[in-house]
């Protein structure tokens, strides 16, 4: 034990002696140790300075593109499901825009908005009913169509309050009935209170009229 100890401090000694007094100008006479000390200090200085200069950027354009290579799958994929299903969309907007057509056909425009209002008051009038009162109001605009409340008040026999009803929901014209209020007056007659709304279509020149409006009041905002 004492004999490789002793060795192994001889050993340091000689190491350490290696590295004294060398010539800077002349590197070719050092002995081994110091040689291969600047060699591999040269070259663990080297791979730094190539990592900083060099290396780094090409890591950091290697993670962007394999970055940008993940988005692309993705994006790729998506547009692909969209392209598989195209035909499934296009079905599914012609029957949607089929049936907003439909729906907008049941919408009067301006000029038969004065027939809808007699076939509402006719319904009335065929069922034997009385009309006390029959008031159209305001129009409220909305996206592209007005609303147009009717207030309504009736007297007659529940059966054919009943059939007026019916009648209007069969209208073909959309017409509905809310803030329904009925009174019973004697024995057979009662009198029933609503608000009948019915709706038309905007023409072009309110609908560029309402796009103008919207257009002022978002500027002002």
């Amino acid at each position: 034990m004492a004999t490789k100890s002793k060795r192994k401090r001889v050993d340091l000694q000689e190491l350490a002696d290696d590295f004294r007094g060398l010539e800077p100008n002349d590197p070719g006479v050092w002995p081994l140790a110091p040689r291969v000390a600047v060699f591999v200090a040269l070259l663990v200085v080297t791979v730094a300075a190539v990592w900083y200069f060099d290396w780094r950027d090409q890591v950091d354009t290697l993670e962007r593109r394999q970055a940008e290579e993940v988005k692309l799958r993705a994006d790729w994929m998506n547009k692909k499901r969209q392209t598989v299903n195209l035909k499934a969309y296009e079905r599914q907007y012609e029957e949607a825009e089929r049936q907003f057509g439909a729906l907008l056909k049941q919408l009067p425009n301006k000029a038969e908005m004065d027939q809808l209002l007699a076939d509402i008051n006719q319904a009335g009038l065929g069922r034997g009913l009385l009309f006390e009162l029959f008031k159209p109001g305001n129009e409220s605009i909305r996206e592209f169509y007005a609303e147009l409340p009717i207030q309504i008040s009736i007297v007659g026999a529940y059966h054919d309050i009943g059939e007026f009803v019916a009648d209007a929901a069969r209208m073909p014209r959309i017409v509905t009935l809310s803030n329904i209020e009925i009174d019973r007056l004697g024995e057979e007659n009662l009198r029933l209170k609503a608000r009948a709304t019915t709706y038309r279509y905007l023409d072009e020149e309110e609908l560029a009229a309402k796009r103008r409006a919207d257009q002022a009041a978002r500027k002002r905002r």
